[in-house]
C-alpha cells in the first residue's frame, strides 16, 4: 500500500424531478497526474419510487475515459435500508456481453447535530475480464473510507476524509503490469450542496 498524491478522485451526483419520478445523473472518475481520466463512469438513470424507502432505477452507463468506451444498460435499487443504511445496488449488461454489479453503502453517525461521520463502501464485480479497460473477472475492486462533514445547514456541508482504493485478482494483475499500485490511501475533501 502506498500514499499517492498524483490521483484526484472526481465525482458528482444529482437529480431533478419529484419524490416519485426522478432523473439521476451520476459521474465519477480519477484524474491522473499526467492529466488523463481513469475509471470514468457516467450514468443517466430514471428513478421511480416503489416504497416509502426504496426506488427502482433503470438507464444507461457509459465508461468514458482514456481507455476504450464501454456502454451498459443499468438496472438497480436505491434507498434507505433498515437501521438507516443508505444502499445502492445496480446490475449492468454491456454492449460487449459483459455483466457487472456495483454495491454502494454508507451510514451517517451523528457526533453532534451538525458534525457527521460517514463510513462508506463501494464494491465492483464483473462476469468477464476486460483487459483493454484493465478490469478482471470476479471481485474487481473496493473503494472504502471515512468522511467527516459539518452541516452549516442542510443545504451546505463541507467534508474531508480518508479513503482506501484496492484492486483484486485479475484487476490487480493488470495494474501491476502497468506499474500501478494495487492499493492506495488518499485524502478526500469536497462540499455537499442541496438546492
Amino acid at each position: 500500500m502506498e500514499w499517492h498524491q498524483q490521483r484526484i478522485p472526481l465525482g458528482r451526483k444529482g437529480w431533478v424531478g419529484t419524490d416519485y419520478d426522478k432523473l439521476w445523473i451520476k459521474s465519477e472518475g480519477t484524474l491522473q497526474g499526467n492529466g488523463t481520466l481513469d475509471d470514468g463512469q457516467h450514468q443517466f438513470l430514471y428513478d421511480r419510487a416503489i416504497t416509502t424507502y426504496f426506488d427502482l432505477q433503470g438507464g444507461l452507463r457509459s465508461d468514458i475515459d482514456s481507455r476504450p468506451t464501454r456502454n451498459w444498460a443499468a438496472f438497480g435499487i436505491q434507498g434507505l435500508a433498515p437501521y438507516f443504511f443508505d444502499l445502492e445496488l445496480t446490475g449492468y449488461a454491456s454492449d460487449q456481453g459483459h455483466l457487472a454489479a456495483k454495491l454502494e453503502a454508507s451510514y451517517d453517525i451523528l457526533i453532534t447535530q451538525r458534525l457527521i461521520l460517514q463510513p462508506q463502501i463501494e464494491l465492483n464485480l464483473y462476469s468477464k475480464a476486460d483487459p483493454v479497460r484493465l478490469v478482471g473477472a470476479g471481485f474487481s475492486d473496493i473503494d472504502t473510507g471515512l468522511l467527516l462533514r459539518y452541516e452549516f445547514s442542510r443545504n451546505f456541508a463541507p467534508y474531508l476524509g480518508v479513503v482506501y482504493e484496492g484492486r483484486f485478482g485479475q484487476s490487480a494483475s493488470y495494474a501491476r503490469r502497468l506499474g500501478e499500485s494495487t492499493g492506495d490511501f488518499r485524502f478526500a475533501f469536497g462540499v455537499r450542496v442541496w438546492f
